[in-house]
């Protein structure tokens, strides 16, 4: 095609009439001039033209698609052909490489600035950090000074739960638990060892079950909380810390979490909330598919619903289910311990 107008080279080969102009201007595109003075482009010029709009869409800055035009001009087939063209690349990619390494390392101090203050506002100690110095000072203590510590921390948003949460209602998905087997099923526990559910011995253990638990540098998915029996995974676990001693006092011979999130995520939790019992990590659902557990899907991962188990004699004693209000459950399960006494 000859006897283009620039209108229908910018038509062509995708661009503006402005970007043809400016083109020109670096002597990247030089058309003919008619007599009359108008510019007339050929098929040569789009070519150019459609070179430069793609590699500027590569990241390639205009001025330095010289190279890849002349490679064009001499009869090459493709713009890239000569060594000059791969020089042009690999100048671009060295370019982008040093932007990212500088944003990366942008990034891990804004990371690191978050983590600082999101932990620093929650009352919590950072993980490996110097604020957790003085740990070894509470350990061994009687959990009576030990809620008497928590209770003095200024609780996140984590801790509370948001007024107005819808409560979740019993569908009837656990009514089948109640006198089942546990299955022979070893779970990774926050620990370093495995657990059988089956081998937890002949006396009551308690395992509550909870969908995810959040952080403090990590802001709550959207919608979350308008999930019924979603939220309240870190105040439950609080709730479950503050009155372990209690519940062994009750009967209980351990208590364990349960969720499907990785044993490292689980681990962190662990220390940052201080938790005097081990956390189970169970991210293919083995249990839920082993004894019809309920689950519910979000943002494409499917979750455990929130309910706890008393196992005893490798068997299900008794089932909570639904769970609400979360930051209470340990008294509930303390109750019924208490007032069901083991022979």
């Amino acid at each position: 095609m000859s006897g283009m107008k620039i209108g229908e080279l910018a038509r062509c080969a995708g661009v503006t009439i402005k970007a043809v102009r400016y083109y020109e201007s670096l002597g990247l595109v030089t058309p003919r001039r008619l007599a009359n003075g108008y510019r007339d482009y050929t098929e040569d010029d789009a070519r150019l033209v459609r070179e430069i709009r793609t590699l500027s869409s590569l990241g390639i800055p205009v001025e330095r698609t010289r190279p890849f035009l002349a490679c064009l001009a001499a009869g090459r087939q493709h713009a890239d052909d000569c060594p000059e063209s791969l020089a042009g690349y690999r100048e671009a990619v060295d370019e982008l490489t040093e932007r990212i390494e500088a944003l990366t390392a942008r990034r891990a101090v804004l990371m690191q600035h978050l983590r600082q203050a999101a932990y620093r506002n929650s009352g919590v100690p950072l993980p490996g950090g110097e604020e957790r110095e003085g740990r070894e000072e509470h350990e061994g203590h009687e959990e009576r000074e030990e809620h008497e510590e928590y209770g003095e921390h200024p609780m996140s948003d984590l801790h509370r739960l948001p007024e107005n949460l819808p409560v979740p209602e019993d569908d009837g998905a656990a009514d089948h638990l109640p006198g089942l087997k546990v299955p022979r099923i070893e779970l990774p526990s926050t620990t370093g060892e495995k657990v059988g559910i089956h081998t937890l011995g002949t006396g009551r253990t308690v395992v509550y079950v909870y969908p995810l638990t959040g952080r403090p540098d990590a802001d709550l998915s959207h919608g979350w909380d308008a999930i019924p029996g979603a939220r309240g995974c870190t105040a439950e676990a609080c709730d479950f810390r503050d009155h372990h001693h209690e519940l062994l006092a009750a009967g209980a011979q351990g208590v364990f979490g349960l969720s499907s999130q990785d044993t490292a995520y689980q681990r962190e939790v662990v220390e940052r909330l201080r938790l005097p019992f081990a956390m189970l990590s169970d991210p293919r659902l083995s249990l839920a598919a082993a004894l019809d557990l309920p689950t519910f899907t979000f943002d494409g991962a499917t979750l455990f619903k929130r309910l706890t188990l008393v196992i005893r004699d490798e068997a299900i004693e008794h089932v909570f289910y639904p769970v609400f209000p979360p930051n209470e459950h340990a008294r509930q399960v303390l109750a019924w311990l208490r007032d069901n006494p083991a022979e």
